[in-house]
């Protein structure tokens, strides 16, 4: 029963991921078949176990590194554009990009690939007091949207004493976001006591 509500909690959110981001591509001109593709697809890993993420993804040949180990959920999004290339044969490289990058974010994004990661992250289905104001911003500027809604992840990360992906990092100072001091990656040693 359990996973059947997850399974239910995860489709809802993904059609309104589709959704959002559809709109979104529109506003801003963008393709919104495409937003609206990678919408529905940018989840296809996310309810598998760490151990089957750590080898799906290494069978693959994906990069794993210290915080992937760590943090294995984060690689739901590079082995959900592969499973959506090899089990629904996508192969619009925007549209795979905007899938892999729609979790941790990355120093290089393309307008596709902001539109999804914040209709992921911007979504209705989310519950922060920021959401519908940060939402209304990014149907007017992505770039400002995006912004907005790094600053808020690093603030939840740091609030919780979490380590921010290196990737959420490098797209944190390409914004021109300053990082705090905790945000920076601890050492094996450091992460293997916590």
């Amino acid at each position: 029963m359990r996973e059947h509500t997850a399974q239910e909690h995860r489709l809802a959110h993904i059609v309104r991921v589709a959704r959002l981001g559809g709109a979104l591509a529109s506003a801003h001109g963008l393709d919104a078949q495409a937003a609206r593709t990678a919408g529905m697809l940018h989840d296809l890993a996310r309810l598998f176990p760490a151990e089957r993420l750590l080898a799906e993804s290494a069978r693959r040949g994906l990069p794993i590194g210290r915080f992937e180990r760590a943090y294995p959920i984060v690689l739901h999004a590079p082995l959900g554009a592969e499973l959506a290339r090899e089990q629904f044969g996508i192969t619009d490289a925007d549209v795979l990009s905007a899938i892999r990058k729609h979790t941790v974010a990355d120093a290089v994004m393309s307008p596709l690939d902001r539109v999804v990661y914040l209709a992921d992250g911007l979504e209705p289905g989310r519950d922060f007091p920021q959401r519908a104001e940060l939402a209304a911003l990014a149907f007017r500027d992505i770039d400002a949207a995006m912004r907005a809604l790094l600053a808020s992840t690093l603030r939840y990360l740091e609030a919780r004493g979490l380590e921010v992906a290196p990737q959420t990092r490098a797209a944190a100072r390409q914004s021109g976001l300053e990082l705090p001091a905790s945000s920076q990656p601890a050492s094996a040693k450091e992460h293997c006591s916590a």
